[in-house]
């Protein structure tokens, strides 16, 4: 791979900015020198920096955009008397304990920091995650957008269950980003789970795991713990990566310019907009101008229409 297809990899691949020359030399087979040349290519091209919660251009006019966190938590198992292994029905006598968060991690958009709290040897005894359910709830309380693989369908309902039962407020209002649900609706993908995607898209896999990990977490074992936080953590470095990789495809993307008041990408909040020669959006009556992102790649469109008045039009449905 020579120096020019290592940049237009890292263009279509933001997340190897934050990755040392080391590991993206292995992974892409290619020199460090190379590496180091790609990331000053592709930053000046971008006029931006990866570091911090925002992500932030050169240009001093541009506001900052919204919070965007990335999570994903890690749970306990429930423990229950069974009778067979397949097609059991486990009531409520039958259960022993409840399902609880072991550890959460997260990080905002670009940061190089990932945040994480994890139950203390004792709080896994004692099946107490508290602590940590509150911890989140701060950070879900500041987020505008809250992104993560199959958070509709587990992470953000079991987080609103464990909410509730610690009297915690619904946080204040935030939009949800489920890759899952993307790939699913959008892509033809043998497998939509994490770990797929990420092979998919050439993005390093999981670390690890086996059931064993969840026994020994439960039995408060601290090393145990300390590995699982390090395997959550992995999670959202990799889902970021398929976010990123995803966000041009997503059309019911929060609409940043619209909560940054100004004219910018819908996805990405880039003010970077070539317009699409000779391409319009049309609706029954009206044209529209389309343009997509230098930064991130997404199509959107104008809000001035530039049709002349239509002689005929369609008739009413």
């Amino acid at each position: 791979m020579n120096l020019e297809q290592v940049i237009q990899k890292m263009e279509s691949n933001i997340w190897a900015l934050r990755k040392s020359k080391k590991q993206l030399s292995k992974y892409w087979h290619c020199s460090e020198e190379d590496i180091v040349a790609a990331k000053r290519a592709v930053q000046k091209k971008l006029n931006c920096s990866c570091r911090g919660k925002y992500y932030k251009t050169d240009r001093p006019t541009q506001k900052p955009l919204p919070k965007v966190l990335i999570f994903d938590i890690e749970t306990a198992p429930m423990k229950a008397y069974v009778w067979k292994r397949w097609k059991e029905n486990i009531s409520l006598d039958q259960t022993i304990s409840e399902w609880f968060v072991i550890c959460w991690s997260a990080k905002w958009l670009y940061s190089e920091e990932v945040m994480s709290d994890t139950l203390t040897s004792e709080e896994a005894i004692l099946e107490n995650d508290e602590r940590i359910v509150k911890s989140l709830w701060k950070l879900f309380d500041e987020a505008d957008v809250v992104v993560g693989h199959n958070i509709s369908g587990f992470d953000v309902p079991k987080m609103n269950s464990r909410f509730v039962v610690y009297g915690l407020n619904p946080p204040s209002h935030y939009f949800k980003v489920d890759t899952f649900d993307v790939a699913k609706r959008n892509f033809g993908f043998s497998s939509n789970k994490l770990d797929a995607l990420a092979t998919s898209f050439g993005i390093p896999n999981k670390i690890e795991t086996n059931f064993q990990l969840w026994k020994d977490c439960l039995d408060g074992d601290e090393d145990a713990l300390y590995y699982m936080t390090e395997y959550n953590k992995k999670d959202v470095e990799i889902a970021e990566a398929v976010y990123l990789k995803l966000r041009p495809y997503i059309k019911s993307h929060p609409n940043i310019s619209l909560l940054t008041d100004r004219n910018c990408c819908c996805n990405c909040g880039s003010e970077d907009l070539e317009l699409v020669e000779n391409k319009y959006y049309c609706t029954s009556v009206s044209k529209f101008p389309i343009y997509r992102c230098k930064h991130c790649g997404t199509l959107v469109r104008g809000r001035k229409n530039v049709a002349e008045r239509p002689r005929v039009v369609p008739l009413a449905k």
